[in-house]
C-alpha cells in the first residue's frame, strides 16, 4: 500500500442512478460532521441499485477503547455489524448482490484511503467483491465522488469519477 489512491479523472465518470447518488449525498449531510457508511445493492457486480445506511459505530468504539480505536467517527467509519448482515440477508433473499460500500469523507477529498485499502484487505471483510463509493463533504455540501475496486489482476486499487445518469 503506497499512500492514497486518486480517481483517474481522465476515465469517464461511472454513472450511477440520479435517485442513488441523492440517497448517498443526502446520508453524508445528514451525518456531518461524521462520515456516514452504508451498502449498495444491485443484480450484479457494478450495479448500485438500492442504498441501505448503516450506523458508524467508529465514535463509540473510540470512546471504549481510544488506543485501539485512535480515530472517531470524523475521521474513519466501522459499520455496525447488524446492519450490515440485515443487509446482506436482504440483497440474498431478493436474488441480489451487495455490489458496494459507500461512506463519506469530511473536509476531504474523495480518494481511497491507506486506512480504507487496509480494510477491504483485511480477511474478515464481508465483501471482498464490493466497489467502494467515497463522497468528499467540504463546507457542508458533497462536492465530488469516486468508485474504487480492487482490481484481481494486478492486485492495485483503481477508481474513476462517479457521476449520475443523465436524466
Amino acid at each position: 500500500m503506497k499512500g492514497r489512491i486518486h480517481a483517474t479523472r481522465d476515465l469517464p465518470p461511472r454513472v450511477v442512478p440520479i435517485r442513488v447518488l441523492n440517497e448517498m449525498r443526502g446520508h453524508a449531510l445528514e451525518t456531518h460532521p461524521e462520515e456516514c457508511c452504508g451498502l449498495l445493492v444491485g443484480p450484479a457486480p457494478g450495479r448500485f441499485e438500492e442504498v441501505h445506511r448503516c450506523r458508524n459505530e467508529m465514535t463509540r468504539l473510540h470512546r471504549q477503547d481510544p488506543v485501539t480505536w485512535p480515530r472517531d467517527g470524523r475521521q474513519a467509519f466501522h459499520m455496525n455489524e447488524i446492519d450490515y448482515q440485515r443487509v446482506e440477508r436482504h440483497a440474498d433473499e431478493g436474488g441480489q448482490h451487495v455490489t458496494g460500500v459507500y461512506h463519506s469523507h469530511v473536509d476531504a477529498a474523495a480518494y481511497f484511503s491507506e486506512v480504507d485499502q487496509a480494510f477491504v484487505r483485511d480477511p474478515l471483510f464481508p465483501f471482498p467483491a464490493a466497489e467502494h463509493v467515497v463522497l468528499a463533504v467540504l463546507e457542508r455540501k458533497v462536492v465530488d465522488a469516486a468508485v474504487f475496486w480492487l482490481d484481481p489482476r494486478t492486485g492495485r486499487f483503481e477508481g474513476r469519477p462517479l457521476a449520475p445518469e443523465a436524466a
